[in-house]
């Protein structure tokens, strides 16, 4: 049963695979910088978002030596609108790892690879199967719906990720586990989807569970999530007369650490009292709330600023820098910090929207 099971979704991978840029053609030996590259961004973001910035990284910088001999200023600012920007100091560090540490060479085992910065149990089975033919058990999203359909797991995720890898231990075959790992995440992508699965399509329609009972959407089962909470701050952009904003460096640790921004209030439940913004701000100057608000989502919570504006001389703040308007899409700036300054920026020409400033 299980050969069959493996036999059919191969034998569908073969004819209907997904064509991507780090993904090796039939005939081809994977890359490992490649695959290790993409399974990093792919983390949390869609592959239509990943793929340009792929391409781009990998004109760049293409071998992990190059990357590794990178600033690190730059390769947040290539980053930057990825999200989850601890996975790019991450990257940053893993290419300098293997560089020094292994030759270049990326490890080819699951527990080597784990030894690596930002890489997870996950990111380490991935690679071990598509980069070097382990035979590792690789699940993510789609996988899981894969699998609690077919085999009908009725344990919730994230629970569930146990009884999913027992499903497909002893299935993953030994002369092709990458295919299959890729085969897997292209049918939960393309045909076994969250809803109106293309159950007649799949190449384990007979064997699902799921689709026998007529409950293939019921599956996976997901534990409900809290609504997240609304944290709330004023965000203070200066400009001086020429129209340069004021950006200063986030702190290496921490939530958008090493990347630039304007400066704001702590991030709290309640938004500051008018004289706690005023204190929080960056400089004695006379500060201008504008209407509207920007709102952002962040993984655990939502972020509501209130964006203050002032006109400021070079010497009434210390430190930072002066980026001219025209310049700011060369800076490492985190997508939250555009949307802060196009709202600032629209407010001060009398339009309702501006553009976030692009990305060099």
């Amino acid at each position: 049963m299980t050969t069959a099971l493996a036999a059919a979704l191969l034998a569908w991978y073969d004819r209907h695979r997904r064509v991507m840029p780090w993904r090796a053609r039939p005939g081809e030996r994977p890359d490992p910088y490649r695959v290790w590259l993409a399974e990093i961004m792919l983390q949390q973001t869609t592959v239509a978002t990943v793929g340009p910035y792929f391409e781009r990284f990998v004109a760049r910088w293409p071998s992990v030596e190059a990357l590794a001999d990178a600033p690190r200023e730059d390769v947040l600012h290539a980053w930057a609108g990825l999200g989850y920007y601890a996975r790019a100091r991450n990257l940053h560090a893993c290419a300098q790892a293997v560089a020094t540490r292994h030759g270049g060479i990326f490890p080819d085992t699951e527990e080597g690879l784990l030894d690596l910065p930002g890489v997870g149990p996950y990111t380490a089975a991935a690679i071990a199967a598509i980069a070097f033919g382990r035979a590792a058990v690789v699940i993510d999203g789609n996988v899981e719906r894969v699998a609690t359909r077919v085999f009908a797991i009725g344990t919730p995720l994230p629970k569930a990720k146990a009884d999913v890898r027992a499903a497909l231990v002893d299935i993953v075959p030994a002369d092709r586990p990458g295919d299959f790992a890729q085969a897997t995440m292209d049918l939960g992508a393309t045909i076994c989807s969250p809803r109106r699965p293309k159950c007649m399509l799949c190449p384990w329609e007979l064997a699902c569970r799921a689709r026998a009972a007529g409950e293939a959407e019921r599956y996976p089962v997901k534990t409900r999530r809290a609504k997240r909470p609304t944290k709330r701050a004023i965000a203070y952009v200066l400009t001086d007369r020429a129209g340069a904003v004021w950006l200063r460096r986030r702190a290496e640790e921490g939530l958008l650490g090493g990347m630039m921004e304007v400066p704001s209030s702590e991030w709290r439940a309640e938004a500051p009292s008018e004289k706690a913004a005023r204190a929080a701000a960056p400089a004695a100057l006379a500060w201008r709330a504008l209407p509207g608000k920007v709102r952002h989502g962040f993984t655990h919570f939502e972020l509501e600023l209130t964006v203050w504006t002032a006109q400021a001389r070079h010497s009434d703040v210390a430190g930072g820098q002066w980026v001219a308007a025209d310049r700011l899409g060369e800076v490492a700036l985190p997508t939250l910090m555009r949307k802060v300054i196009a709202h600032a920026l629209a407010r001060a020409k009398g339009t309702s929207k501006a553009r976030p400033p692009a990305r060099a």
